[in-house]
């Protein structure tokens, strides 16, 4: 045999499973991160009628749009203490089946069923959150921008698909709000089928083990204040927006459905952006530019909303998605850039996203109740307007070149 017939040696075809294996968990990351944020989007979309079927006040409206961000960090400790029992793999597998198992409670359609359905969803979701960029981190060192980049990009376009679908979907259902609700488990079903493979992964890993002390010690770090105050002010904004802008679009004269294609339409425009983002921002040292971009952004659609909010509506929602949406993304690559190793960015990812969605979730609470006291959205657009300056000046300081 010459050796242009010699078959591969041993390392090429231990590359071949190698890569299948890493573009299969890869493939499952974005899966899961696609799952994260549906629900909740749908819910804003359906939220008069909710409103009205079950007789809710304004307190209980505002509440049902604040629950899943408050659980985003009030469960964002356990990930760790989860991840410590069953590993990184299990500990996400249990979250996609609390994702499912939450949505397809909504499907009972009472206040009891909402309610816990939606607590359930965030707080299986805050161990997505949490998980995710660790096992970035982790499994894909020399592709974290990358990765990053695909599964943030998934979890904005399967929130922006829940704002344009859920109407139409309760509709062919035919069980109005409950079925549109109870219809996303199908997809987080199928991402558990395709996660299924990493089941069998026994690895233990020190680092998530290990964010108890770590976050202990960041809470001393100037620098992991400064990121948890990034991801809460940026957290605030789009989640705030993500809860009421259907609201404030229908109050204004727009018909549901087109208030809920506008929400999907913010959450379109971002997803090029998102995509490319956090593999250019790695590039560079810095990440202040983007930060300063995407704020500003931010800042000019949410002016337009204030001051003529029917005027040109799909400008303004493109403006709040291009700056609200690809911030996230650049959030959590920030996350992965200021720590050095994979302790640190556990430590990292739970402290900011505890703290930071905690922060987050006084944003649709606050609005809701500005919009009880005064009838209108004017002192709520105000407020989110004013909270940009402290998300600059956070991001500006955790975008600079360290590590904690």
């Amino acid at each position: 045999m010459t050796s242009l017939q010699r078959p591969p040696g041993p390392a090429l075809a231990q590359q071949v499973p190698r890569r299948a294996s890493r573009a299969l968990l890869a493939f499952g990351i974005v899966l899961i991160a696609a799952n994260l944020r549906p629900v909740i989007a749908a819910t804003a979309t359906v939220l008069d009628p909710i409103t009205r079927d079950l007789g809710l006040p304004g307190a209980a409206a505002g509440a049902l749009t604040t629950l899943p961000v408050l659980f985003f960090g009030l469960a964002a400790p356990a990930a760790p203490l989860l991840v410590k029992r069953l590993g990184v793999e299990r500990t996400l597998g249990l979250a996609i089946v609390g994702i499912a198992a939450a949505s397809a409670l909504l499907f009972g359609g009472s206040t009891l069923t909402l309610f816990t359905g939606t607590i359930l969803v965030g707080a299986a979701a805050a161990v997505g959150n949490v998980l995710l960029p660790v096992l970035v981190r982790r499994d894909f060192p020399d592709r974290a921008g990358l990765v990053s980049g695909l599964y943030t990009t998934a979890l904005a376009s399967a929130a922006a698909l829940a704002a344009a679908v859920t109407v139409p979907v309760g509709d062919a259902i035919g069980r109005g709000w409950p079925g549109a609700l109870s219809a996303w488990a199908v997809p987080a079903i199928l991402a558990l089928a395709v996660w299924a493979p990493q089941l069998r992964n026994r690895r233990r890993d020190h680092a998530p083990t290990e964010a108890g002390t770590g976050v202990a010690r960041l809470l001393r770090n100037r620098l992991a204040w400064q990121v948890t105050g990034l991801m809460g002010f940026q957290a605030l904004g789009y989640h705030t927006t993500l809860a009421w802008l259907p609201s404030i679009f229908t109050d204004a004269g727009v018909d549901h459905t087109t208030a809920g294609l506008l929400l999907s339409v913010a959450g379109f425009v971002a997803i090029p952006v998102s995509l490319v983002l956090p593999a250019v921002a790695t590039r560079s040292p810095s990440q202040r530019r983007w930060v300063v971009l995407l704020t500003g952004l931010t800042a000019a659609g949410l002016l337009g909303l204030l001051v003529a909010p029917t005027s040109a509506p799909y400008l303004w929602v493109t403006l709040i998605g291009l700056g609200q949406g690809p911030i996230f993304p650049l959030t959590l690559t920030i996350i992965v850039l200021r720590s050095a190793t994979a302790a640190d960015t556990v430590a990292l990812s739970t402290m900011a996203q505890s703290i930071g969605f905690i922060i987050a979730a006084t944003g649709p609470f606050t609005l809701g109740l500005l919009h009880g006291a005064t009838g209108g959205w004017t002192a709520g657009i105000a407020l989110l307007l004013a909270l940009l300056a402290p998300q600059l000046l956070t991001g500006l300081a955790a975008a600079r070149p360290r590590h904690i």
